[in-house]
């Protein structure tokens, strides 16, 4: 029988801030899943991972990947089950995750970066959007390669922000079970409750109440060795002004930007203290280290096993709900992975 898939589809580049209450730039379509050609399987997707990123895939700017086309199918992350194919390797009941995009069914073959690949044996399908997934590796190379904490006495330093969000609350609890001292910065009493008491970090700054530079300032005396920024903005600033010698400062991303295609509107304006601490600020991206998954994923599987991380997820019920579960993002709506279950 004929299945009905629906579709959210870019109709036009959004000027600014999302908002969660509408979905101004896209346009939710009806359509018809098409049949599985030769080699190919059609998946139902069952789970969709929602990421700051994606904001930036809106902009007709460069960015690591191309822009999100206008009449395209929103790009993203999911997990799902074969339910026809024509493909060998992804017979009808397999469980796959990959670049599936915000609808309801999606047609690919098994081949590529981007291709569709069965979920691992004995592994949880949705853990392949968080822990397994660019989540877990961004975490995973970010603070490993580019942060790179080193055992000493006493502890090395390490400052994550948005650190009860997806890639920040990961890369934190790496930090910790790489015997780091670990201050994590997030918004709300809640959130950073969670990351002391649930994460296990050693403190949390709440940047909606506390006074950001006087806490970094009590928290860190001796210096930030390590800070892995999700944020920028003024947190960024704040925490120039408290590195350590030779600190190493992890790009990763700029909420605080919004991600909006534009000049930001804070600094960093400080950013000579790099020089005069010797420091080094350094971009990546999970892209960049194809060949280590297995690496990454053995090691992640490990510290989970072990408790040494945790996670936490927020779910958004139903596909009509991606738009604002993105847009949120923006606003501190969730704590820890942000999900859509596609069908409520």
């Amino acid at each position: 029988m004929p299945r009905t898939n629906r579709q959210w589809v870019l109709a036009r580049r959004p000027q600014g801030d999302l908002d969660p209450s509408r979905p101004d730039c896209f346009e939710l379509r009806t359509t018809q899943a098409p049949e599985p050609g030769p080699g190919q399987a059609l998946v139902r997707v069952d789970w969709l991972s929602i990421d700051p990123t994606q904001r930036g895939w809106l902009n007709d700017s460069p960015n690591y990947r191309a822009p999100v086309g206008l009449g395209e199918v929103m790009r993203g992350g999911g997990v799902g089950e074969v339910v026809a194919s024509n493909a060998p390797a992804l017979p009808v009941g397999t469980h796959v995750y990959d670049e599936l995009g915000w609808q309801d069914y999606a047609i690919g073959t098994s081949e590529g970066l981007y291709g569709i690949h069965p979920v691992p044996p004995g592994v949880e399908p949705r853990s392949m959007l968080g822990l397994f997934g660019a989540t877990g590796l961004t975490a995973y190379f970010g603070m490993t390669d580019v942060g790179r904490p080193e055992p000493a006495e006493p502890a090395e330093t390490v400052v994550v922000s948005a650190a009860a969000g997806a890639t920040g609350a990961i890369a934190a609890q790496i930090a910790k079970a790489r015997d780091a001292r670990v201050i994590g910065i997030a918004g709300g009493e809640r959130k950073c409750r969670w990351a002391v008491e649930t994460a296990g970090l050693d403190a949390c700054i709440d940047h909606t109440s506390d006074d950001v530079p006087a806490e970094l300032a009590r928290l860190a005396p001796n210096g930030i060795d390590v800070y892995f920024d999700t944020v920028g903005g003024d947190l960024l600033e704040a925490v120039l002004d408290r590195l350590a010698l030779h600190a190493r400062i992890v790009v990763c991303g700029g909420v605080a930007s919004g991600y909006r295609g534009e000049m930001p509107a804070t600094g960093p304006r400080n950013y000579l203290q790099l020089g005069l601490r010797r420091a080094r600020m350094e971009g990546f991206v999970f892209l960049d280290h194809v060949d280590r998954f297995p690496e990454a994923f053995d090691a992640l599987a490990t510290w989970s096993a072990n408790g040494d991380i945790v996670l936490e997820e927020s779910v958004a019920k139903d596909l009509t709900q991606a738009p604002a579960a993105l847009a949120g993002l923006f606003r501190g709506h969730n704590l820890g992975k942000q999900l859509v279950r596609v069908r409520g």
